[in-house]
């Protein structure tokens, strides 16, 4: 019994060695290595050494943090800058993720020219914005991104109203690619003078980007707020027509076992074994003038034809996913400009069922004779006049 209590006593200080030994090595913080300010000086610097201003030996940071993003930039305060700067300019240097080369070089080149005191405007900045504009971007409202603060700089040269420039530089016209500002600048503007929520500056802007990517001439120019509302309205309803035939579609490819439930398919149907088909008039190199006759085998295409021919044609596509119809638009195209003529439905027998205009109308006779030239080369069978 004697044994087996020294032996517990001895068990126990063992223990208490144990822990105490456990305590220093937790109470005994790890070496931390110096701040790498060669590494900072030298990421900064690389592609700039031409516009450095100070020596970078002479840099003595009193710095505690080790964040190689922080001494980056303050490596590039010392290097570069003569003055302060607004937030969105030395971003750059903390984070460039997602930005492409040129981009990134872009935006280290204008901060330092305006934290050197040189002319931003001279710098690159004249591309997109006036003198007034890059003096707009240099002094912000509040702490923004570098494209908020572009877009800030452009809704204040048209509006003084801090609420509606914040709107704008928030919306999705901030999002959009550099290379359409001189577009979407024609947005902002419009969004200036008709103020609205941020929410419908959104919605409005996904409406004016459908119509800028089908039509390069759309402008917003002698449009009022009210009407741009009835067009995307009328676009929401056009995309839920879409969206049902798109559905229908799918349900009969996969009815006939031509699509598996998560095969992706192009989105169209198969339409009639017929080619599209155009002839030109002019026989003179300097007109380029043509009638073209299509075959619609998108849900998208059929609805754009009903909407801007203002008839029913959009409810026949359950007639062409099921191969019954097929439907073909006539177009003139001049001068760079495509006029829509004729809306044609064929059966399958190739042989003209329907030829409507606008509203409903039928053929001219010059529209007839090009029909007629259509159907010969094509093999189609025309209803008699």
């Amino acid at each position: 019994m004697a044994q087996s209590l020294m032996a517990r006593r001895r068990e126990a200080e063992r223990a208490r060695v144990e822990a105490y030994q456990l305590t220093l090595r937790r109470a005994v913080r790890p070496t931390r290595s110096p701040p790498d300010l060669h590494n900072a000086i030298r990421e900064a610097r690389r592609g700039f050494e031409a516009d450095i201003i100070r020596d970078p030996e002479g840099w003595k940071p009193q710095l505690k943090t080790r964040d190689a993003a922080r001494l980056r930039l303050a490596a590039a305060r010392h290097l570069f800058g003569r003055y302060s700067v607004a937030q969105h300019l030395e971003l750059i240097w903390i984070d460039d993720g997602g930005l492409g080369r040129d981009e990134t070089i872009l935006r280290k080149r204008w901060y330092i020219a305006a934290a050197g005191g040189g002319s931003l405007y001279k710098a690159g900045a004249s591309a997109w914005l006036s003198r007034k504009e890059v003096h707009a971007f240099l002094h912000p409202l509040g702490q923004v991104g570098f494209d908020e603060a572009i877009w800030q700089a452009i809704a204040r040269s048209y509006t003084s109203d801090p609420a509606i420039v914040l709107r704008i530089a928030r919306s999705r016209i901030a999002r959009t690619p550099r290379g359409e500002i001189a577009f979407w600048r024609e947005a902002a503007q419009f969004f200036c003078a008709h103020p609205t929520t941020g929410e419908e500056i959104d919605d409005l802007c996904d409406y004016i980007a459908h119509r800028r990517r089908r039509e390069r001439q759309f402008s917003l120019k002698g449009r009022s707020l009210a009407a741009l509302r009835r067009l995307m309205n009328a676009w929401h309803r056009d995309l839920a027509v879409i969206a049902r035939i798109e559905a229908a579609r799918r349900r009969a490819e996969i009815a006939r076992g031509r699509m598996a439930a998560r095969t992706a398919e192009p989105a169209h149907w198969r339409g009639a074994a017929l080619t599209d088909w155009s002839w030109s008039p002019s026989k003179g190199a300097a007109t380029r003038d043509a009638y073209v006759i299509m075959q619609l085998r998108t849900a998208e295409d059929l609805v754009a034809e009903s909407r801007a021919m203002h008839h029913c044609v959009a409810s026949y596509a359950d007639k062409c996913i099921a191969g019954h119809a097929s439907i073909w638009s006539l177009r003139y195209r001049h001068a760079g400009k495509t006029q829509r003529l004729l809306t044609i439905e064929l059966n399958p027998r190739h042989r003209a069922v329907q030829i409507r205009g606008f509203a409903n109308r039928v053929a001219h006779a010059d529209e007839r004779k090009v029909l007629e030239r259509w159907a010969k080369a094509r093999g189609i069978e025309l209803p008699q006049t």
